[in-house]
């Protein structure tokens, strides 16, 4: 069965990549990076044993062999997505039980790249125990061990993530909250060196690290030869006790997420709502324009795949306050970045309508009305955001004098994307994730060059939104506030026009494209 089950994965595989150029371009590109990996990893294996001691490579092993099982817990399912040739969902109609499933899952999740790779380098591992034959040994089950479970971690957290037939709403904080997390990391990490860099012996805190981690799920597997090389018997056998128990514990636990999304059938949860209680609708003008403004600032308050463009709005401060501090430039300028974020938020936003765009292009709404009306509502949160955020950091910074600069800056990237926005999502339409998926499953369809049109959509906002940015560079530089003033002057005005632009050209081009738009929509792939 599983044998089976990798043949049809394999040949799927194949057929998308002869179909998509493009797709086999960045596989190509992923299995060129995953072999240098490989090969470095395996080089540095050769080098710490010709040069270094058992202490060095005890904590090597132990902190490498976590960050990997940490990696294959968030890592794969952030880069890649869940698993979309081969997975619970297209398994459940066939008669398998849910051992055979899992079976089927784990060994797809071993023989692709990532876990091909994984094996190779945990089985290189052994080279670091070639002077103690008993530990090179005991390094082979181990590795093994290590191996299987980033494997079921990894399918564990992505059958939560994706959550087949739990609750739609407890799917999207699930993924909102590991989003976050993610996006933390790298301060996260930045934050603990400096602590270990102004503790002072840093090898020696890495080494009291390995041996903490040795004794937890996510190390024991990988302490357990150096324990052996060690003479320390019944500490490696508790270890290997320890890593068979997490991965019992991790397969015991996956069954029963899976067996449970793949027999449930999806819960509907209906919302009753009060007569007459029509939320933004009720306040907002009559008409093409307010109808719309309403349904936009609806899908920007309530709309997880909106909400996440939200959640860089806190984060990109206190990202640039971990890596800079809040004496640094990047954390004075966050404003730019969290502006040029939701600029562009909804440079492809019909994407998001589905084929529920029909109905937008049924009631006959005119092309301007509705780019009016979308702009207004990614406004009403991006404005105040950014004038938010830029008040708050200038505040923490005691950076008043620029700020006017800033919010010059900031302001004229906003509304140039707006206006940028209005044109290009009267023209594109991507493959976008579904209302309740996760924010780190694969969205089928997807192609490199649909990541080049971000750029392009970038490019063009910063290239319009050059005057104020260089006025307020140039105000920052001179420390003249009255230049800065003028440039704030000259975002708003310019922005203003780009914007009227942009609802011109964008509502000709809509009423010409619309129905193209809604026939490539729904050609993509579900």
């Amino acid at each position: 069965m599983v044998a089976t089950v990798l043949r049809l994965r394999y040949r799927i595989l194949g057929n998308t990549l002869v179909r998509r150029p493009w797709q086999l371009v960045g596989f190509c590109i992923g299995l060129l990076w995953a072999l240098w990996a490989l090969v470095a990893v395996v080089a540095g294996f050769i080098a710490l044993n010709a040069f270094q001691g058992l202490d060095v490579a005890r904590a090597v092993a132990v902190l490498g062999g976590s960050a990997l099982v940490l990696g294959w817990t968030i890592g794969p399912v952030l880069v890649a997505g869940t698993e979309s040739t081969v997975d619970a969902r297209r398994l459940a109609p066939f008669p398998l039980t849910t051992r055979q499933i899992m079976f089927a899952l784990a060994a797809t999740g071993l023989t692709g790249i990532p876990g091909i790779v994984t094996s190779l380098g945990a089985l290189a591992s052994v080279v670091l125990w070639v002077r103690w034959p008993a530990a090179a040994v005991i390094a082979i089950p181990s590795a093994a061990l290590g191996v299987l479970i980033c494997v079921v971690a990894s399918r564990l957290v992505t059958t939560l993530s994706t959550g087949l037939g739990g609750h739609r709403r407890g799917r999207e904080i699930f993924g909102t909250i590991l989003l976050g997390i993610v996006i933390m990391t790298g301060p996260i990490i930045t934050g603990i060196l400096a602590l270990l860099s102004s503790a002072g012996d840093v090898l020696g805190r890495f080494a009291e690290a390995a041996v903490v981690l040795g004794w937890t799920p996510i190390g024991a597997a990988w302490a357990v030869p150096g324990d052996a090389a060690a003479g320390e018997w019944l500490a490696a056998v508790a270890k290997f006790v320890i890593a068979a128990g997490t991965l019992a514990a991790l397969w015991l636990l996956w069954g029963r997420a899976l067996k449970s999304s793949v027999s449930a059938p999806p819960r509907q949860t209906a919302r009753t709502v009060a007569p007459g209680r029509l939320g933004f609708f009720a306040v907002m003008p009559t008409g093409g324009v307010g109808a719309t403004w309403a349904r936009s600032l609806t899908e920007w308050l309530r709309d997880p795949r909106y909400l996440r463009q939200l959640i860089f709005v806190p984060l990109f401060p206190v990202l640039f306050a971990f890596t800079t501090g809040i004496d640094g430039w990047l954390f004075s300028v966050s404003p730019l970045m969290v502006a040029l974020i939701l600029s562009i938020a909804g440079y492809a936003d019909i994407s998001y309508d589905g084929t529920a765009f029909a109905s937008v292009l049924s009631t006959g709404v005119s092309g301007r009305a509705d780019r009016l009306g979308r702009l207004l509502g990614a406004a009403c949160v991006g404005v105040p955001a950014v004038i938010v955020v830029a008040i708050v950091t200038a505040a923490i910074a005691g950076t008043w004098t620029t700020l006017p600069a800033v919010l010059a800056a900031a302001l004229g990237i906003l509304l140039a994307g707006y206006g940028v926005s209005a044109v290009s999502s009267a023209l594109l339409v991507v493959p976008v994730a579904k209302a309740g998926d996760s924010p780190f499953k694969t969205v089928p369809g997807q192609t490199f060059v649909n990541g080049l049109v971000v750029f392009l959509v970038l490019g063009v906002t910063i290239a319009l939104a050059a005057p104020a940015l260089v006025l307020a560079i140039v105000s920052t530089v001179t420390a003249s506030a009255v230049l800065a003033w003028i440039a704030l002057a000259v975002a708003v005005v310019a922005g203003a026009a780009i914007i009227l632009g942009g609802i011109v050209v964008g509502g000709r081009t809509l009423e010409r494209t619309g129905p193209d738009l809604l026939a490539r929509i729904k050609a993509f792939p579900s």
